[in-house]
């Protein structure tokens, strides 16, 4: 159980060769998913609880992951066509009747992207590529309509030659945000300038407890 600091983001001079995989960067809160049981915590970004503030998520995610498990994602809320982080900065609310009734309003959902622990194995050191399989298979009963959204589609792996042009940010620990700041890329990952995701298909996750 908890704590582990996500991987995220810091200035590096440029994008890394190799083979890389694209990957979305979601507009929410980052989160990290602890199952052990019938207990449910979420974990922000700087290692605070953020399960009293979405509980239409816990039974979703007692009834989908498996009975020991950490996964890494993050929380976002969907207005219209679009993802709302206004929205969801308004969720974070102290009055419980104000969470209750925007849990309906506004509700939330979780977009996971790896899979950090199953049963007793740590994944952390294991391959990107690997732990991308495994959260394939773990998240299988996401989806349908329901507020566990799938992970998006096998990521593009390609190879990267030559010297950069452009400034990137690599993914590495850094110091903690506030638990409303917008999220960084997913672990293991390398940001682009334009802001597109890419993850080392070696990439290792990293945690600071």
């Amino acid at each position: 159980m908890p704590p582990i600091r996500p991987m995220l983001a810091k200035a590096v001079d440029g994008i890394p060769d190799g083979d890389l995989a694209f990957e979305p960067k979601w507009d929410g809160f980052r989160c990290i998913v602890f199952r052990d049981g019938d207990e449910i915590v979420l974990g922000s970004r700087n290692e605070r609880p953020l399960t009293r503030y979405f509980p239409e998520l816990i039974e979703p995610l007692k009834a989908s992951l498996p009975a020991r498990a950490v996964v890494d994602g993050e929380i976002i809320v969907r207005v219209d066509d679009r993802l709302g982080f206004d929205a969801l900065q308004q969720r974070i609310h102290p009055a419980e009747s104000r969470i209750s009734r925007l849990a309906e309003e506004t509700p939330a959902e979780f977009v996971a992207f790896d899979v950090l622990a199953l049963a007793d194995a740590d994944l952390m050191t294991e391959p990107f590529r690997d732990r991308r399989g495994l959260l394939e298979a773990v998240a299988g009963g996401f989806g349908g309509g329901g507020p566990l959204a799938p992970p998006p589609p096998a990521p593009e792996v390609g190879r990267r030659r030559g010297r950069p042009r452009r400034r990137s940010t690599a993914e590495a620990p850094s110091a903690p945000g506030p638990p409303n700041a917008p999220a960084t890329a997913p672990s293991g990952a390398r940001r682009s300038r334009n802001g597109s995701v890419m993850r080392s298909a070696s990439a290792s996750a990293s945690t600071s407890k």
